[in-house]
């Protein structure tokens, strides 16, 4: 690049060495030039030593300042939404720099700035007044910006990162750390980013497989650095029930998550910005409750047991469950809590209440002649979320515990997990959406990785995911029209331990890996990538290699 401050129109400049004008490529960070100027020449008839007088100094010839070509978007995933490049040299760590939050930041974010110190070697300083090299977080005004953005500037040797909250500010350490992990450096310029679905993460069965406490953290953090919000934590299920309880030890399985291990695990997910969000299923999948209580066992016309499946027209079952509820609120302090609701085998059945006369009735006594075994269930759901409601925690349910054409229906702040339409009675999506009700996406066809793929299951490819996959495909591969894109709150990927051995921990983790990486992508921006599944593969290789 000609650079003009050596360019004169009408005129040439002639000078006894004639100056070369060179471009300069330099992602460093710092603000000094990396040139030397070249020694002057030695006076004519002057040799070293000499006492000779010198002729007068010469005006040195001016040395060229360096340019930069245009600086592109940093390599991330998931990808920035939005780079506005410039020209400069960049910035990457150096041994004084530090990352410096503002005395009155400190409260919400040392954890991020000392995060990220640690991660990038640097210091780590509470100061109003940041140097050249330093990386300085803030926070902006409340609605700055819309939830979890941020701004990344870099300029003047300095990257200043600020969002309006906390979580948008960590992303940006995000997106700084893998900045500087995929190219050595963080390029000129700002980013402006911020999701596109507020709700994006990985659901995780530990009922059918115990998972250890370390082993979840580390998809913690790697959840982290994708900008995953959301860990769905599966816990009761028909072969265990895996975390500690005071009021009804008799139901927990052999090994098990601890309290104290559990308080951990919520409170790293705190500080990485993410959600543990519980679920003990029911009225189906309670087997491991069931082989302690065997009389809350639901039985048909016949007499003979329904797997998993609790008496719903029994109030000791539903004493039980709020007990447990009641029991796990304080324990995950997050702002969700999921009430599970899916495949309650009295359903699906051709006749319910011939199958079961004892539901019928109750449902009757309760909503009415007309009433059903659906609507019986349905007010269980209704039951469950009243006792969790009051905690303030946002409620969901799986898509197959909501039914049509009830004489009841299932409360309409009660968000649809949509997972399948494989099940019997399994409404199409759009019935959901066109009641106006919010909707996550767990679709089975593309982000269920079930162990040991039974019931033709196949494991999901962070290429199907990244090509072929959006928020909006939600049975099936069919996308819903995109006038309901806003009551979709986003999407998880789901691991469900149904073979419990077919995998060890360390495989679902290399098997997740990148499939993770490309939900994170399409979750934070819903639009086709710009980068092919080639180069976000490799990308995802550098920043996470496998193994």
């Amino acid at each position: 690049m000609r650079n003009p401050r050596f360019h004169v129109r009408g005129h040439v400049i002639a000078t006894a060495t004639v100056a070369a004008l060179v471009t300069f490529a330099v992602p460093g960070c710092t603000a000094a030039s990396d040139e030397a100027r070249a020694p002057a020449a030695p006076t004519p008839g002057a040799s070293a030593g000499s006492s000779a007088p010198s002729a007068a100094p010469t005006e040195p010839a001016p040395s060229p300042t360096p340019s930069y070509a245009l600086s592109t978007a940093p390599s991330t995933i998931p990808a920035v939404r939005e780079h506005i490049p410039a020209r400069g040299p960049g910035w990457k760590p150096a041994p004084q720099a530090r990352v410096v939050v503002a005395p009155s930041d400190k409260a919400a974010l040392s954890d991020e700035g000392k995060l990220l110190a640690g991660e990038l070697r640097m210091g780590y300083a509470e100061s109003g007044e940041p140097r050249t090299g330093d990386v300085e977080l803030s926070l902006g005004a409340k609605g700055s910006g819309p939830p979890e953005s941020y701004t990344l500037a870099v300029k003047d040797g300095r990257v200043r990162i600020a969002g309006p909250d906390e979580a948008g500010v960590f992303y940006g350490t995000r997106t700084l750390k893998q900045a500087v992990k995929s190219a050595g450096s963080a390029p000129e310029g700002t980013v402006r980013d911020g999701p596109a679905k507020p709700q994006r993460g990985l659901n995780l069965d530990i009922a059918r497989k115990h998972f250890t406490p370390d082993w979840i953290e580390d998809r913690l953090r790697e959840m982290a650095d994708l900008k995953l919000n959301q860990l769905g934590l599966h816990f009761s299920d028909d072969q265990a029930f895996r975390i500690e309880s005071d009021s009804h030890p008799e139901i927990v399985s052999t090994p098990h998550l601890t309290k104290a291990q559990v308080r951990a695990i919520t409170a790293l997910a705190s500080r990485l910005h993410i959600t543990v969000v519980p679920e003990i299923d029911s009225p189906g999948h309670l087997g491991a409750v069931l082989r302690a209580h065997p009389g809350l066992q639901l039985r048909d016309a016949q007499g003979r047991a329904v797997k998993g499946a609790v008496d719903i027209s029994n109030p000791a079952s539903a004493k039980l469950v709020d007990e447990l509820l009641r029991e796990y609120r304080p324990l995950f302090p997050g702002g969700a809590w999921h009430l599970g609701a899916d495949e309650y085998q009295a359903l699906v059945v051709r006749d319910p209440e011939a199958s079961f006369p004892q539901l019928a009735s109750a449902a009757r006594q309760r909503y009415g002649p007309t009433a059903r075994v659906q609507d019986l269930a349905t007010g269980w759901l209704n039951d469950r979320a009243n006792t969790v409601r009051p905690s303030g925690k946002a409620l969901k349910a799986w898509n197959d515990g909501f039914f049509r054409g009830g004489v009841t229906s299932a409360a309409k702040d009660i968000q649809v997990e949509y997972w399948t339409g494989k099940e019997i009675g399994a409404r199409p999506p759009l019935e959901y959406l066109r009641e106006g009700r919010k909707v996550v996406n767990l679709n089975d066809e593309y982000l269920y990785y079930v162990l040991g793929e039974p019931n033709q299951f196949t494991y999901p490819t962070g290429k199907r995911i990244y090509e072929q996959w959006t928020p909006l495909v939600l049975r099936g591969t069919t996308p819903v029209p995109a006038q309901y894109a806003d009551q979709i709150l986003g999407g998880r990927l789901a691991v469900w331990s149904d073979l419990s051995g077919a995998q060890t921990q360390n495989q679902v983790a290399a098997g997740i890996r990148v499939p993770l990486a490309a939900l994170s992508q399409k979750v934070w921006d819903a639009r086709t990538p710009a980068l092919p599944w080639t180069g976000f593969s490799a990308l995802a290789d550098r920043l996470d290699p496998p193994g």
